[in-house]
């Protein structure tokens, strides 16, 4: 089976919109939605109800941090730009769509493989995974052979072979790779609606769990109209300004 992979959609419709295309047009069967579904940007409602619909069709879909916080305190290491979109955030939502986010998993497991937002190891933390070390606790915290995180807003893959030998690279976009079964794998595709590395296209992954194939997407979309509609908003202008640059 196909499986889409998206992560950190922070409310961006155009960005999901145009990933949930690509997708499709690439014949994906099942999608994963790794958490952060809201935050930062100005399209929640619309962004929640979408991903709720596709869970509704079979979908996997746990929570992510900025998913949390709109339904109670924001956490203490959450900057006051975050928690300001925050707090409007909740007011855009409805009761439905609030309860949705409150009904979401921390982790999911499907086809041999973990969905969570951040690391496996203690989900509720939020431990970004920026570096092998922490990868490598992550994977130690799972059963399953692939996991699959999002929360760095930067595309990066991972891996642990049988002696314990970690590395790691940064794949670039379209390249095929195959997962192979003698290696455990951590795979962040990156940032659908707030790409973080200096490129302003949504990022997405496609896995074929059959042949153990991945491939990282670099989607372009209408960054401009997104940005706008945070400026509209009301929202803090370096949101808008972080979609325009990709950082």
């Amino acid at each position: 089976m196909l499986i889409a992979i998206l992560t950190d959609i922070h409310a961006n419709r155009e960005a999901l919109t145009a990933c949930l295309a690509h997708a499709a047009e690439r014949g994906a069967q099942r999608y994963a939605f790794l958490g952060d579904l809201v935050g930062y940007g100005a399209d929640p409602a619309w962004v929640v109800d979408t991903v709720r619909e596709h869970v509704q069709q079979g979908a996997i879909a746990v929570s992510g941090n900025h998913d949390v916080a709109v339904l109670q305190e924001p956490g203490k290491h959450m900057n006051p730009q975050a928690r300001a979109v925050v707090e409007w955030t909740r007011a855009q939502l409805d009761e439905s769509q609030l309860a949705f986010l409150a009904g979401l998993p921390l982790t999911a497991e499907a086809s041999g493989c973990l969905f969570v937002h951040a690391s496996a190891a203690e989900p509720r933390q939020w431990e970004y995974i920026t570096g092998t070390n922490e990868a490598v606790k992550s994977m130690h915290a799972t059963r399953c052979r692939v996991t699959f995180c999002g929360h760095v807003h930067e595309p990066a893959l991972y891996n642990l072979s049988m002696t314990g030998k970690i590395s790691s690279f940064v794949p670039t976009g379209d390249s095929s790779i195959p997962l192979v079964t003698l290696r455990r794998w951590l795979v962040i595709p990156g940032s659908v609606g707030q790409p973080r590395d200096g490129n302003p296209a949504a990022c997405y992954a496609l896995y074929d769990d059959n042949s153990h194939e991945l491939i990282y997407f670099r989607v372009p979309y209408d960054y401009e109209t997104a940005a706008a509609k945070i400026r509209a908003a009301g929202l803090p202008q370096s949101l808008s300004n972080r979609l325009l640059q990709g950082v």
